[in-house]
């Protein structure tokens, strides 16, 4: 009887106030079209970061790559989401953007598809980094290409750090190296 009550107040519990998507419930698409679910995140610390390729900021892309192949693989990730929303800074096709990143500065991070990092269709990864409501931590507005957003190995916002810090700082090497 105590079993069933437990599992009688869970379910309703579940039903009246439902779980709010956390950071590993997300599935986006690839620039290849693939799909790459955050679930295969978990254990790792993340840095998810919006680029574009006609940016004052588009060279981050050095630092990065260079961050990537220092710290990338069982414990950290770097994860694109080109956006359009700064001046269309970013106008190029899924292709074009592929050959400018592989081509210009030999990008080997995931990057994601296009998508929209604010406004009205602003994705639901980004509804997730930028609103309390939803991460639980902090509101944010990504205010330009190459804002950075911290995430632990459990799947928890940490830290935003905005276009003009490089992703070599100290900061993010602080980040790295907590446990």
């Amino acid at each position: 009887m105590k079993v069933l009550l437990i599992l009688l107040v869970s379910m309703v519990t579940t039903a009246a106030f439902p779980q709010k998507p956390g950071f590993y419930d997300f599935k986006v698409k690839t620039l290849e079209g693939e799909t790459f679910d955050f679930a295969t995140l978990k254990g790792k610390k993340v840095m998810i970061v919006n680029t574009a390729s006609k940016c004052g900021y588009t060279p981050q892309y050095k630092d990065l790559e260079e961050l990537y192949k220092k710290h990338g693989g069982e414990n950290f990730v770097i994860i694109g989401f080109p956006a359009n929303n700064f001046l269309w800074q970013e106008p190029g096709t899924a292709e074009e953007i592929r050959e400018f990143c592989t081509r210009n500065y030999g990008v080997s991070f995931p990057m994601m598809e296009k998508i929209s990092v604010k406004g009205k269709d602003i994705h639901p990864v980004y509804q997730w980094l930028t609103q309390k409501s939803k991460n639980g931590v902090m509101d944010s507005d990504v205010k330009w290409n190459f804002q950075k957003y911290l995430i632990d190995e459990k799947g928890n916002l940490k830290e935003v750090m905005y276009s003009k810090e490089n992703p070599l700082s100290e900061k993010v090497t602080a980040f790295l190296s907590s446990k």
